[in-house]
């Protein structure tokens, strides 16, 4: 059997996205000669008559539908739940995905409320998970973005993700690590207002990116 065919049937067996090392310990060659096989089968994806297509996520490679067959799958298969997100948890996503690994307090910090509805949501959707606690007292969850997060946006890994203006983010930095109650009034006025124009930037890019992704996980 072909190469190419054994590749095809690894990422159609096995569903989820699959890293390059495994799929060359099935062929039985570098990483190089896969990474070259891939982006042959995607060549071949990419013809109009195929429905599937290949996507890269975070180093690893997945088998999904194209996004124009989805009015067709949903006619034939269960309608997946609907993860749409609001204004609130896009804002709260947009922070974890800037700055993971953070924890809850250094997101509440950042908006200036309470985020635990927020995070709970987009842990249901998916979107994030925990990634380990903190060594500090009290061992505080650690939270980021997952896989899902990139397939669902249409990145390949988080440095795909928009930039913004460094000194903005620096800002952002700044505010999420300083300790509670430890700016006057009249500073935390002022870092309150430049965090929400920081935010606002940031969310509409991810509102751009999720208008042109949102698909309700078509391609799963």
């Amino acid at each position: 059997m072909n190469e190419k065919a054994i590749v095809e049937a690894i990422l159609f067996s096995m569903g989820d996205a699959v890293k390059v090392s495994k799929i060359s310990t099935a062929l039985e060659c570098d990483d190089k000669h896969t990474k070259e096989i891939i982006k042959e089968l995607k060549a071949d994806y990419e013809s109009e008559e195929r429905g599937l297509k290949i996507i890269e996520i975070d180093g690893a490679y997945q088998l999904c539908t194209k996004n124009e067959t989805y009015e067709a799958l949903i006619k034939v298969v269960k309608i997946p739940k609907d993860y749409r997100l609001t204004d609130i948890q896009l804002e709260t996503l947009s922070i974890i995905a800037y700055k993971q690994p953070i924890t809850k307090v250094e997101i509440e910090k950042i908006r200036g409320v309470q985020s635990d509805h927020a995070v709970n949501r987009l842990i249901d959707a998916g979107l994030v998970e925990e990634k380990g606690r903190l060594q500090t007292p009290g061992r505080p969850l650690l939270f980021g973005t997952t896989e899902e997060f990139l397939r669902r946006f249409g990145l390949k890994n988080k440095d795909d993700l928009p930039n913004i203006q460094t000194e903005k983010v620096e800002e952002m930095k700044i505010e999420a690590e300083e300790e509670i109650g430890f700016l006057n009034e009249q500073k935390e006025a002022k870092k309150k207002e430049a965090e929400e124009n920081d935010n606002s930037e940031i969310k509409e890019m991810m509102e751009e990116l999720n208008e042109n992704n949102d698909l309700s996980d078509e391609e799963k």
